[in-house]
């Protein structure tokens, strides 16, 4: 069928099954604007295009489909490098179609031209120049198969904006070949063997779930391993959600701001069989001593990641799906009592925060949030203190139902990551934001998108008046200098809801924040709930950077 380059990406797009894109216009990308409004296809118009492209994350995130963004050449798709790299540093499957000035303008500094291939080529899966039409059905296809198989990631199509307009007979792909790439692959059936044999013979073993579980949809089969051998478990932060909270062997997170008892556990456990996580340097904050009683089994679908942070005793490459489907016929129930005893004695020792009857405290409002959403509730957050309070609190079984920014931590990601969760889900499910002060001064403009849309997004602000995951850092480890950490900022939260046409509320006790949420559940649109909290109230426990679990703070 003969259409336009334009029509042709729509066309694609269908074709992958995408039900709405996240995009700003702009001059390079207009052909293909003009398409989207001669066809009807979904279209959300964010308030800028790092909100684009942070809403497709959230998409993808809440789904585990591939969230497709739109924006022009130049400044539109160079705001969207931080959304990109925040994909990439998660493995979050995208594909971003930009649009880039005419072909023979290319390499003469036109009006709004940059190298976006250039630019991107270090924070994407892979990326595309298209300066022919009659390449974008192949380009599609291919971009689509890359984002979505093997470790997921972000995708970029850089497309001339003559090609829009060119004309092309139209036919879709149905396979892919891509010399040299392989979307997955079995491991060695003698490495699960080993794998199992490992922990069959264990007498202090944890499992360790990352967010290769959640992105993989393999928290069944970990869920399955660890009730049929009685391990404990526990989960980095993009793990939270791989196991279900009420496990009775789930510990809780470990790394820099987990519990104490995760942390104790890996560090005198005597084998790890760490699945779909990377050892990152908030998890393994001390690679030498990380775990160093243990046999470290490492199982990730991307080979580059094994033994890259962490020396390991077993590396598989594979799916986890399909390496813990082919261990858990190897392994017999299994329970270890001794074991348990002893880390029930490290549980008595984990901070617990003591409420304040006088003043709101996060623990406080994040339990009640938990009370009066049910465990069903998908949760986002922003980047600082509230973030790591929403994972130590929350109570969830959702695989998808929390959402953030791991690897790269980026503030600012929560509005739009909130606008592409609650659009992906539909309005009846429930999306509760948590940020702070500092996170939402940087995208609060996206409440525009979600007035516009009419989406229940409920936010959650922890206000302290300060950039507090600095400060506490400034408090504990430079002498209390507090660096351009205290903004002097009078925002006035509720009135600043008022202007952009949603419910605001002001909370400064609990019984207050009871009554303000419970409202807010009751609305049709988005609403702000603000929580004047302490500017010294600190995230513990804490592990230094370079640390193990001896450094730990607990107070």
């Amino acid at each position: 069928m003969e259409m336009t380059g334009a029509e042709a990406i729509l066309a694609s797009l269908k074709e992958e099954q995408v039900p709405v894109v996240f995009g700003y216009p702009g001059g390079a990308v207009l052909g293909l604007y003009d398409a989207i409004y001669r066809t009807g296809f979904p279209h959300i118009l964010t308030g800028h295009e790092q909100g684009a492209v942070h809403a497709a994350d959230g998409y993808a995130r809440a789904t585990g489909k591939v969230g497709v963004c739109i924006a022009t050449s130049g400044p539109g798709v160079c705001n969207m490098v931080t959304g990109i790299a925040t994909a990439n540093m998660d493995s979050i499957p995208l594909v971003i179609i930009s649009g880039q000035v005419a072909t023979s303008l290319i390499g003469q500094d036109a009006f709004q031209e940059a190298d976006t291939a250039g630019i991107t080529t270090p924070i994407t899966k892979y990326n595309y120049l298209v300066r022919k039409v009659e390449n974008l059905p192949q380009v599609l296809k291919e971009a689509f198969y890359i984002a979505r198989t093997g470790r997921p990631g972000p995708v970029l199509i850089d497309i001339v904006t003559d090609v829009f307009d060119a004309r092309l007979d139209f036919h879709y792909p149905k396979e892919v070949h891509l010399l040299g790439y392989q979307g997955s692959q079995h491991p060695r059936r003698a490495d699960v063997q080993r794998a199992a044999e490992a922990l069959r013979r264990a007498r202090r073993p944890v499992i360790m779930a990352g967010g290769g579980v959640v992105l993989s949809d393999t928290g069944g089969e970990l869920t399955r391993l660890a009730e049929k051998t009685g391990i404990p478990v526990v989960t980095t932060l993009m793990g939270k959600g791989a196991v279900p909270d009420t496990l009775p062997q789930h510990l809780g997170m470990l790394g820099m701001h987990g519990c104490y008892t995760s942390n104790r556990a890996v560090a005198e456990c005597d084998v790890l069989i760490a699945v779909g996580t990377r050892f990152s340097d908030r998890v393994a904050l001390n690679p030498k001593t990380f775990a160093k009683n243990a046999t470290i089994i490492q199982i990730d679908i991307d080979a580059s990641e094994l033994g890259k942070n962490v020396d390991v005793d077993l590396s598989i490459v594979g799916d986890a799906a399909y390496v813990l489907n082919a261990m858990l016929p190897q392994i017999k129930p299994a329970k270890h009592p001794e074991w348990m005893t002893m880390i029930q004695s490290w549980q008595a020792q984990d901070y617990h925060p003591v409420s304040d009857p006088t003043r709101l405290m996060p623990h406080q409002v994040i339990g009640e949030v938990c009370n009066q959403c049910g465990p069903d509730a998908v949760y986002v957050t922003d980047v600082g203190q509230h973030q790591m309070w929403a994972a130590q609190y929350l109570r969830h079984t959702k695989s998808r139902g929390f959402i953030t920014s791991g690897g790269l931590g980026t503030m600012g990601f929560g509005y739009g990551a909130a606008i592409g969760a609650q659009m992906a889900l539909g309005r009846q499910q429930r999306v509760v934001m948590f940020t702070g002060d500092g996170s939402f001064h940087m995208n609060l403009n996206e409440a525009c998108t979600a007035v516009s849309y009419e989406l229940p997004i409920i936010t959650v602000i922890f206000n302290n008046s300060v950039l507090g995951m600095v400060r506490q850092w400034q408090t504990t480890f430079y002498g209390k200098r507090y660096s351009q950490t205290d903004p002097h900022r009078k925002t006035d939260f509720v009135k600043l809801a008022d202007g952009f046409g949603l419910k605001g509320y002001r909370c400064t006790n609990l019984p207050a924040f009871q009554e303000a949420f419970a409202d807010a559940l009751q609305q049709k649109g988005p609403t702000w709930i603000e929580c004047i909290i302490d500017k010294d109230e600190k995230v513990l426990p804490m592990i230094p950077g370079g640390g193990d679990i001896n450094d730990i703070i607990m107070e």
